[in-house]
């Protein structure tokens, strides 16, 4: 920023001292070299601000190199939530596995002889299973009413 000078000799918005004019031609040269290194650092600022396209342009880039990092990073974040999603499931259809043979194993235990293969069968077929247990107990229910309907129970 460049400083004014006022009629008495000092500068305003300076902390310089009041300037009485040059004591030599040497000290002359070097408050006109000041003043030179001032004024380049002054327009050079300004030509900075005044550059919109340029400063436009490096904020661009700025957010582009930001957008870049955070893409990577939300990658990284769904490749690990998909291969922990990917590993509890996994889990779980072990856990499926595992109950589905433990029940398979005490079905087959309780079923006598000929109907162990039909159940064997059954539970490679869960949509029968359920089919004929929903037929079975829709039985069991029509039997029920009718005999409570006719006064047997």
């Amino acid at each position: 920023m460049t400083d004014a000078t006022s009629g008495d000799g000092t500068r305003t918005g300076s902390t310089a001292q009041p300037t009485g004019g040059a004591k030599g031609p040497d000290e002359l040269r070097t408050q006109i070299e000041q003043t030179r290194g001032e004024l380049g650092d002054t327009v050079e600022e300004l030509a900075g601000k005044a550059d919109v396209k340029g400063r436009a342009k490096a904020r661009a880039a700025d957010l582009r190199d930001k957008a870049g990092a955070m893409t990577v990073q939300l990658r990284s974040t769904a490749t690990q939530a998909g291969h922990t999603a990917q590993d509890k499931a996994g889990r779980a259809g072990h856990t499926v596995q595992d109950k589905a043979g433990r029940a398979r194993h005490t079905a087959e235990g309780r079923v006598p002889g000929r109907a162990r293969g039909a159940v064997r069968a059954g539970f490679g077929h869960p949509r029968v299973m359920l089919v004929a247990g929903a037929a079975a107990g829709a039985v069991v229910a029509v039997g029920l009413l009718s005999r409570r309907h006719h006064g047997h129970c």
